[in-house]
């Protein structure tokens, strides 16, 4: 039986997917062979438990695969499996951090994060999340500048003596010390928790420093700039795996989705090939180009720039608020997010900022040119919003020269 409804929003989702440019830093176009194992036979095997310690039969395959995948997650960061435990079953990033603290604290801990209005993440402790209501949360916050100022934060960690750090964030442009907050996190006692969920392309294609050996835990999504499905995975010190891995399960989940862990093993590998480290340099070329000619327009931008993906813009000099920018540029094809600016007089729902991300034109294969044109069409839109719709069938005849894989 064919499901005609479904299938009409699909090819819907498809049109607009080609003929819209995803400014989304958090969006990604996985491979074809990511797609075809998320619909794999995968997707019809229930898997509770770990690896040759599961609850029904028939694992042979599964055991194999989830046993695979493990190891090409720690290759991929150049670890071992002596020092390094992994796991591939958590189902998203924001329950894969609850499982983090819960393993490591105590309900009413104290943790020391990013304030979310900053560039944190609702998991990261934010007073609307299980994480800020489950533990003590204690926000750290950026410079004027919009950068991490190191000595503020061991400063403050001195003072509340936290039992856990949080770094890597949603919204924040420039790259992260991981050795200074392993040193602050030493100082006071605490675990370090890495949230590289934004970056972890980044890392693995060498353009980024990487969190390891600084980090106690490494979480990160697997669908943003790593290019796989959505999903998560949680790298830790082995002396802390029973800690962590049992609120996994059975602590907050039950059955893995396998056909996701299969999706996400065939991402890792395509991460290991040498395309892969172009594709991430392409990313950090792509985003300060857009930067560049961003500023040029008179956009003034967080820190002034970026050295990773994305791309935060203050657009109070533009008179004209986030919500309503990201609405004018959908209306011209395209697709960004609103967001929240360091001391943002406006709220989450109607802020000050939007972010702008290049991942996911990035695999289109636009590369420098293009983000100058883009660039262009987005400063006409926020000065001109009538041009919209001019700019619009610009957009659709442009993404025609990048038809998605």
């Amino acid at each position: 039986m064919k499901d005609i409804e479904i299938i009409n929003l699909i090819k819907a989702e498809e049109k607009r997917q080609q003929n819209t440019l995803d400014l989304i830093a958090s969006e990604n176009y996985p491979s074809k062979a990511v797609r075809e194992a998320l619909g794999s036979i995968f997707v019809a095997k229930y898997a509770e438990g770990r690896p040759y310690k599961r609850y029904y039969g028939g694992m042979e395959n599964v055991d194999k695969l989830e046993t695979l995948v493990g190891e090409r997650a720690l290759k991929v960061f150049n670890l071992n499996s002596q020092e390094w435990a992994v796991n591939v079953q958590p189902h998203s990033g924001g329950v894969a951090n609850y499982e983090i603290l819960r393993g490591l604290l105590s309900q009413g801990d104290k943790i020391l994060c990013l304030h979310l209005p900053h560039g944190g993440h609702l998991s990261q402790g934010s007073a609307a999340s299980l994480t800020g209501r489950d533990f003590k949360p204690v926000y750290y916050y950026l410079d004027k500048n919009g950068f991490l100022d190191y000595d503020a934060i061991e400063k403050l960690a001195m003072e509340e003596k936290p039992k856990l750090i949080i770094t890597g964030y949603t919204a924040y442009p420039r790259k992260i010390d991981f050795k200074r907050f392993s040193e602050i996190a030493k100082k006071v006692g605490a675990y370090l928790l890495t949230d590289t969920s934004h970056i972890t392309g980044l890392i693995v294609g060498g353009v980024h420093p990487s969190p390891f050996p600084w980090t106690d835990v490494l979480m990160t999504t697997t669908h943003k700039t790593l290019r796989g499905p959505r999903g998560a995975m949680i790298i830790c010190r082995k002396e802390l795996e029973q800690k962590i891995f049992t609120k996994v399960f059975p602590g907050l989940q039950g059955g893995p989705h396998m056909h996701t862990i299969a999706a996400i093993g065939i991402a890792l590998k395509e991460a290991m090939s040498p395309s892969f480290k172009k594709y991430a340099g392409q990313i950090i070329k792509n985003s300060q180009t857009l930067a560049l000619e961003l500023k040029k327009y008179g956009f003034n931008l967080i820190s002034g720039g970026t050295d990773n993906h994305l791309v935060l813009v203050d657009l109070r000099n533009k008179n004209i608020t986030g919500k309503l920018a990201q609405e004018l540029l959908e209306s011209a094809g395209i697709v960004t997010n609103k967001n929240t600016i360091p001391y943002d007089p406006g709220t989450p729902f109607d802020p000050s900022g939007i972010r702008l991300g290049t991942p996911a034109l990035t695999t289109r294969g636009m590369k420098e040119k293009e983000m100058k044109l883009i660039a262009g069409w987005i400063n006409e839109v926020i000065n001109n919003p009538k041009e919209a719709g001019a700019i619009k069938k610009k957009v659709q005849k442009f993404c025609k020269k990048f038809p998605l894989s």
